[in-house]
């Protein structure tokens, strides 16, 4: 019988692939994974070498492979691999894979967290307004890297039962029947919800499984440094240009439901769901990093509806 290190994580022995792992909540759930002792494959197209059109140099995925390594050293004993990956050219993901089938034989968990479109949108525009090749070019970094991705990564997740395939998102499949403009945005993260669903049908015989996973506020790189010109250690000044940031999250949150799912030997029973990293947290019983549990969709739902403006019941 296969002796089982004692230190090892709960995550020992799987393979993991969270493609989009550069920066943000991919970021964080490749490091969350390797915590929990899986080997994770961290793709993405900002390298040392390299800045992608995002146009921040300061995360790289040979950064992110790191960070894996480092928390595996001192968690339950993963790695983290750097492939540098435009996952909207085939033939990068198809070698992807099949690399990831000669080192380890094997797929467990498929995490689909690409994006990298935020620069493109123009929030203000109407569909007609929008540009055009700007839209389209959203479209293809939020809907068809998913499916380049998917078509060439699950024949390996298949192969064995229990994979588990996390489309990430923006936003509920409660809060996205609001129209969240503009129209290319709101098809961009509304899609992934769909292709869970559909693929939880198509994955069902194999004994895999398939869900949406959001985040709430995310503070993530960009919206620190860039947006609220603060740091992860004094966030809560935000608040001061925007109190809705009292119920932002930090990107290991989310990361630490997507743990939670991958270990939970019941996690066909979400299958085909859409789910939220504050809801998961009841669920499951894990916190953010200041020991709260914050319901961003829930309170901006009761924000609309008229509720409450403060975020206090909500974390």
């Amino acid at each position: 019988m296969e002796q089982r290190n004692s230190s090892a994580g709960p995550l020992a022995g799987r393979t993991a692939l969270v493609a989009g792992a550069t920066r943000g909540a991919g970021r964080a759930m490749a490091v969350e994974l390797g915590r929990a002792g899986a080997t994770v494959y961290v793709t993405g197209r900002t390298t040392r070498e390299r800045v992608s059109e995002v146009g921040r140099a300061t995360e790289t995925i040979e950064g992110t492979a790191e960070l894996v390594t480092a928390a595996g050293r001192d968690g339950g004993g993963g790695r983290g691999i750097a492939v540098p990956t435009d996952h909207l050219v085939p033939e990068q993901v198809a070698e992807l894979t099949a690399r990831i089938d000669r080192e380890q034989g094997r797929l467990d968990i498929l995490v689909n967290d690409l994006w990298g479109g935020d620069h493109l949108v123009q929030w203000e525009s109407k569909a007609w307004e929008h540009d055009l090749e700007r839209g389209l070019r959203v479209l293809r970094l939020g809907v068809e890297t998913h499916l380049v991705t998917s078509r060439y990564a699950l024949p390996l997740l298949i192969r064995r039962p229990g994979g588990l395939l996390v489309e990430v998102t923006d936003g509920t499949r409660e809060y996205n029947t609001r129209y969240r403009p503009p129209l290319y945005y709101d098809l961009a993260k509304s899609a992934p919800i769909r292709m869970a669903r559909g693929l939880a049908e198509e994955l069902r015989e194999y004994g895999a499984t398939a869900v949406c996973l959001t985040p709430g506020w995310l503070r993530s790189e960009a919206m620190l440094d860039t947006h609220f010109e603060v740091t992860e250690e004094n966030w809560r000044a935000g608040t001061e240009k925007d109190p809705d940031f009292a119920i932002s999250e930090s990107p290991a949150f989310v990361a630490r439901a997507l743990v939670a799912l991958a270990g939970d030997p019941d996690v066909a029973r979400w299958n085909g769901a859409s789910l939220s990293s504050g809801g998961l947290a009841r669920e499951y019983g894990f916190t953010d990093t200041d020991g709260s549990q914050p319901d961003a969709w829930g309170y901006l739902a009761a924000r609309e509806a008229g509720g409450p403006a403060e975020s206090a019941g909500f974390r």
